[in-house]
């Protein structure tokens, strides 16, 4: 479909629009919206195959709901690209995750259609829930609200607390399963066959399809004859299904499934539900990377493929330059294989995060001894205390970010119990477009102030590796390696192992005229800008710390006799972090060095690539050069 085929989306810049195009239209709305993805998206890389699952969803809610004034809330986010079309963003849906773009999540400071930011999975039924139960203490009686929420993201724990307190206090709250099996990678877990149970039983499925047509004859229908349908529908699924319904339990009127693609049956079911009160399931099936065939048939790679042609699905590759560095996550991959066949007492855990961790590498090899928990963070520390507590090691993968939603499993469930975990946190510092939600900047802060906890953060690959060796060793503890997003610099990478002292980093050159002292890999940021500098005559002397927790104490006080100006440089929040540890330090042992500390500032930090956001923080190459120059020409007489 061409450009100028897009006569109806032509039309709508906002829901106000689409309320204006007849019903009968609707399926070509639904046509052109998702035509409109494609283009983008194989231009503008972003998350594709669970926007394209939701396109009839979309139009539908939009169509039915009264947006803005109703409350709509997407769960993580990942599917709301044509929300974001339909809601006055079209023209400028092509900076979608671009540095200085819009956000590629729903995000309430960039549009009064987003009524709550996301990014992290499974926080829309609680957020609706509070928007529900305001809206009934305002007495907004005619305000609606509605939670879209994935089967994958129904594995969390805080889902099923949003549920259960939704079913005490009776708010007017509609939440849509949007059930297509998958997460980024499959789901896994008791939820999940439940949910296929519901789905694939033909015979369920036909008496409740008779049953929804009854109560379409009774639009009005006074609350008696309501409640009958209720006991007689719930009934039929005890019958049926030989369990009661795991939603009416939790005293949610659960409605379906449906075909989440037929836009016009949506229309109608949506508009029903509007006149009926309290909390409501509606569950409906689609297929994520509906519309591109090959998103519907790879839907793991799909899920945020990169750029493509959009004729034929072919992966646009980069112009390969000869051999390429891993990605770190690949090098953790690998390094966790080799390692689990010299150690059996190693395990490796994820959160839903098989492929994106390359927890996957250990599944294939070794899947009695690889666990993929769900979208469940908390649960994934707190199992791998357990299995710890019972001799094994288990490597727990978390992207930095979601460990947030870990914390208290991290220091009640691991450290205090002083078991040996070892968090392998992925995507630690400013990972790029997927922006201020996905950011791993605080993990070095957070971790830091717990007691038994080791934190560790490679400058390279074998850096990496041989942290994860140390990390396995005898009466280890607690353990935390944190790494970037993306590669490295290093193809020779996979070398023999070596113990990596705790709490002793590293000079890698000596100097006069400064100190630098990083942790982790944006130490090759000073690497470059020390190079670049001592052409200039500049002498830096530069220490790779190498371990936050505990710190090389004997390395800072060489550094503290030498050196009046140090700065320190960390890939994580400014207050904390590295920088904080070497003040502290300072200040304890009586030290009177200056130091500057560069890392992320106190501010939320937007989408970009990497290199743009370290530039704008201030660390990149040739922020380092300039923060060096300032300090010796403010400080050097």
């Amino acid at each position: 479909m061409a450009q100028a085929d897009k006569k109806l989306l032509d039309q709508i810049n906002y829901p106000e629009d689409l309320k204006k195009i007849s019903e009968d239209d609707l399926i070509q709305v639904c046509s052109e919206l998702r035509q409109e993805i494609i283009e983008q998206v194989s231009n503008n890389p972003g998350h594709f195959g669970a926007s394209l699952g939701v396109v009839e969803l979309t139009v539908a809610l939009h169509y039915v709901m009264n947006t803005p004034y109703d409350n709509l809330v997407w769960d993580v986010g990942h599917q709301a690209y044509g929300h974001k079309i339909l809601t006055g963003r079209k023209d400028v849906f092509h900076t979608n995750r671009q540095f200085k773009g819009i956000s590629g999540f729903p995000n309430r400071q960039e549009s009064e259609y987003d009524s709550f930011t996301v990014g992290h999975s499974s926080t829309s039924i609680s957020a609706a829930l509070g928007m529900a139960v305001a809206a009934q203490l305002n007495g907004e009686t005619d305000r609606k609200t509605v939670a879209v929420i994935g089967d994958g993201s129904m594995t969390a724990g805080l889902a099923f607390e949003g549920l259960n307190n939704a079913a005490g206090n009776n708010a007017d709250l509609l939440v849509i399963l949007n059930d297509n099996n998958m997460a980024i990678d499959p789901n896994t877990g008791g939820l999940n066959n439940y949910l296929l149970d519901i789905t694939t039983s033909q015979t369920y499925n036909k008496v409740k399809n008779d049953v929804w047509r009854l109560l379409g004859k009774f639009n009005r229908i006074n609350p008696n004859t309501q409640k009958l349908f209720q006991k007689v529908e719930n009934g039929v699924k005890t019958i049926l299904l030989k369990q009661s319904n795991l939603f009416e339990a939790l005293n949610f009127r659960y409605f379906g499934p449906v075909d989440g693609h037929d836009v016009n049956h949506m229309v109608k079911v949506l508009s029903d539900l509007q006149k009926i009160p309290g909390p409501k399931i509606l569950h409906c099936i689609t297929k994520k990377g509906k519309g591109f065939k090959q998103a519907e048939i790879d839907q793991t790679y799909w899920h945020a493929p990169g750029k493509f042609d959009k004729e034929t699905g072919e992966i646009i590759q980069s112009k390969d330059n000869g051999p390429q560095a891993p990605k770190f996550q690949d090098v953790f991959g690998e390094t966790l294989v080799d390692l689990a066949k010299m150690n059996d007492k190693i395990v490796g855990i994820t959160p839903a995060m098989p492929t994106g961790s390359s927890m996957n590498k250990l599944m294939e090899a070794m899947p009695e001894r690889a666990f993929d928990v769900g979208i469940a963070e908390q649960h994934a520390v707190t199992f791998s205390g357990g299995l710890a507590a019972q001799g094994k090691i288990p490597f727990c993968a978390i992207y930095s970010s979601f460990m947030q939603r870990a914390y208290d499993q991290v220091i009640h469930d691991v450290a205090l119990q002083g078991v040996n975990v070892v968090f392998c946190l992925d995507r630690g510092g400013l990972v790029g477009a997927d922006g201020a939600t996905h950011h791993g900047v605080y993990d070095l802060a957070f971790m830091r102030c717990v007691p038994n906890l080791t934190i560790a953060a490679p400058l390279n690959e074998i850096e990496l590796r041989n942290l994860m060796f140390t990390a396995q060793q005898e009466n280890m503890g607690a353990f935390s390696i944190r790494y970037p997003r993306g590669r490295g610099r290093i193809i020779d990478w996979k070398q023999e192992f070596e113990i990596l002292p705790v709490g002793k980093g590293q000079k890698l050159k000596d100097g006069d005229d400064l100190a630098i002292l990083s942790i982790g890999a944006i130490g090759t940021e000073a690497i470059d800008a020390i190079e670049e500098l001592e052409k200039e005559g500049i002498s830096i002397a530069h220490y790779d710390m190498r371990y936050l927790k505990p710190l090389d104490e004997e390395l800072l006080d060489e550094v503290f006799s030498k050196h009046n100006n140090i700065i320190t440089l960390e890939d994580g929040c400014i207050v904390g972090g590295l920088g904080s540890a070497v003040l502290e330090f300072m200040s304890d042992n009586g030290y009177q060095s200056r130091i500057t500390r560069l890392g992320v500032p106190d501010k939320w930090v937007e989408q970009g690539t990497q290199q743009e956001l370290y530039k704008e923080c201030g660390y990149d190459k040739e922020g380092i050069i300039a923060t060096v120059n300032k300090v010796l020409a403010k400080h050097t007489s």
